[in-house]
């Protein structure tokens, strides 16, 4: 009986072994389940499979890290290929396409107001930190220091002045010279988009400014007879003009003898003092072609087309990159504090990133001294 019992006990701990057998896989399929490394842990399956789901999601971290290097990689090289060059053959000029598209976009007139053109910070603003000014409000602050510095206070007593605002956007720095300079003056606003002139012809009645007009015209061949205006202005619209030579000649012919030459316009610098790196090359290449721009020229050249002309006189130029440079990120900042006039249009979010990656490359440019803010005035002199 003892051996019966005995030989019982032996088949029930052979039963339990095989049945055991039955629900561990063997070595072969544990390893293509959990990885040959588990086994050669002595790891039972709950714990290769934690090992194996661990190594799972570090793989993915991994190809996730990857595909957003990847990615960043392919944006930043369509981001340096610029997409907007200068063109005009007769039939389209890219620079009145470019702005009728910001203008019916209305996002350039939503961050930048109604002044497209940077803002102006004095010492004491620069110090006490940029970003503290409210950006619209350094639009007109550029205006008024523009006029100071180009000599056109208002006339005593009102006297009436004609007023020629060279590539005037939608109007702001037109309206706003009508209004400094009083009722009797008259201010005529050009520029080549149609409707940039719509829009600064509403904006005109809105803010009941009369004595301001504005008309779609080429600055290079104007329909105005000579010695029309007393003052001629042109504050950023330098940059769009292929012909800065005839830019510069038109702008003295239908300015009156005695009457005030004011320009501002981004330039470069001077390639005869510093000569130009292909790194430098390649930079100015790109800010040419992103926003329309034909070529830059330098301060210096300026001055030299304006004394060329052979009817200015009292020529005077000035640097002002230190207290506009700001601008550039002021722009991007306000945008990403107030970002859903673009969050909801979709369609234009690659177009505002561009705008975005374009505004600081500028940045970029006028710190390292690539490029320059130059200030132009001249008085025209009586015909000889």
């Amino acid at each position: 009986r003892q051996q019966q019992r005995q030989q019982q006990r032996q088949r029930q701990q052979q039963r339990q072994q095989e049945q055991q057998k039955q629900q561990q896989p063997p070595l072969q399929q544990q390893e293509q389940l959990f990885g040959r490394s588990s086994t050669a842990l002595g790891l039972v399956p709950p714990q290769a499979a934690a090992l194996a789901l661990g190594a799972g999601a570090l793989r993915g971290k991994a190809l996730a890290l990857l595909a957003a290097v990847v990615g960043a990689i392919i944006v930043k090289l369509r981001l340096d290929r610029a997409s907007r060059p200068y063109e005009n053959d007769g039939e389209v000029n890219s620079v009145a396409r470019e702005y009728d598209a910001w203008t019916s976009e209305k996002i350039l007139e939503y961050y930048w107001g109604d002044h497209i053109h940077l803002s102006y910070y004095n010492e004491e603003e620069l110090a006490r930190g940029w970003w503290k000014k409210n950006f619209i409000q350094g639009k007109y602050d550029f205006v008024d220091q523009m006029m100071a510095w180009g000599g056109i206070p208002p006339p005593p007593g009102g006297a009436p002045l004609k007023v020629l605002d060279v590539g005037c956007g939608v109007g702001g720095t037109t309206r706003h010279l009508a209004r400094k300079l009083g009722p009797n003056a008259h201010a005529t606003g050009i520029t080549l988009s149609p409707k940039q002139v719509e829009r600064a012809k509403e904006l005109a009645v809105e803010q009941s400014t009369p004595n301001a007009d504005f008309k779609v015209m080429d600055a290079l061949n104007m329909d105005f007879p000579d010695d029309t205006f007393d003052v001629v202005w042109a504050c950023e619209s330098g940059e769009h003009m292929p012909d800065k030579r005839r830019y510069v000649e038109e702008m003295t012919r239908v300015l009156k003898p005695g009457g005030q030459l004011v320009v501002a316009t981004w330039c470069q610098r001077d390639n005869s003092t510093v000569p130009f790196t292909p790194e430098d090359l390649k930079e100015l290449q790109f800010l040419y072609d992103e926003w329309s721009h034909p070529h830059f020229i330098s301060i210096k050249d300026y001055n030299e087309l304006m004394l060329n002309t052979g009817r200015l006189s009292n020529l005077r130029t000035a640097d002002w990159a230190r207290n506009t440079v700001p601008s550039w990120r002021h722009s991007i900042l306000v945008g990403a504090q107030d970002p859903w006039p673009v969050v909801r249009r979709p369609h234009l979010w690659w177009k505002v990133i561009r705008d975005a990656y374009t505004l600081e490359k500028f940045h970029q440019g006028f710190v390292k001294g690539l490029m320059q803010y130059g200030m132009m005035q001249a008085k025209k002199t009586a015909a000889t």
